[in-house]
């Protein structure tokens, strides 16, 4: 209870200096609408399976989308440990990454995220609404640092990539 109640003094602190906090970012920067979107089921183009494992690895680490697809992610966590798979940039996620080092209790609760307990399965729908590389991790301690983060190459709809080679 008195690390719950730390937590959210500290996050209070962090909002009123930042003032990002409303928007979704604590601390770290995340801005889940940089990479895309909550999904909506009913726009559900696929559904991927992602592993993660206590060897500090996400299978697959490695995933192809398409700009304005909806994919339903099915994470499994096959270890004995607690891991994430959180959504953003390479740089958000350093950055949260940073304020997780620091506040290893913090829970996250973000459309753009999950926490997975060992043993269990949880889900995320995503629309990835931006060409690019939108990448994933763990973003507990140590996790990261150990190689837990993966990729996800986003390509342009034809449409979008015929007005860029304009």
């Amino acid at each position: 209870m008195k690390n719950t109640i730390k937590l959210i003094a500290a996050c209070a602190v962090l909002a009123s200096v930042t003032g990002t906090f409303a928007a979704g970012s604590h601390g770290g920067g995340h801005d889940a609408q940089v990479v895309g979107k909550p999904g909506v089921a009913s726009k559900v183009t696929r559904t991927i399976e992602v592993d993660m494992s206590d060897t500090m690895r996400f299978t697959p680490a490695n995933i192809k989308a398409k700009q304005g697809e909806t994919i339903r992610f099915v994470v499994k966590n096959s270890g004995q440990l607690s891991h994430e798979f959180v959504l953003g940039t390479a740089k958000d996620l350093k950055a949260h990454y940073e304020v997780m080092k620091k506040n290893p209790e913090m829970e996250h609760a973000d459309d753009n995220m999950l926490t997975v307990k060992p043993g269990q399965t949880s889900e995320i729908l995503w629309q990835f609404t931006k060409a690019g590389t939108v990448d994933f991790a763990c973003l507990h301690p140590g996790h990261y640092d150990a190689g837990m983060k993966g990729k996800i190459a986003v390509s342009p709809t034809k449409r979008n990539a015929e007005l860029a080679s304009r």
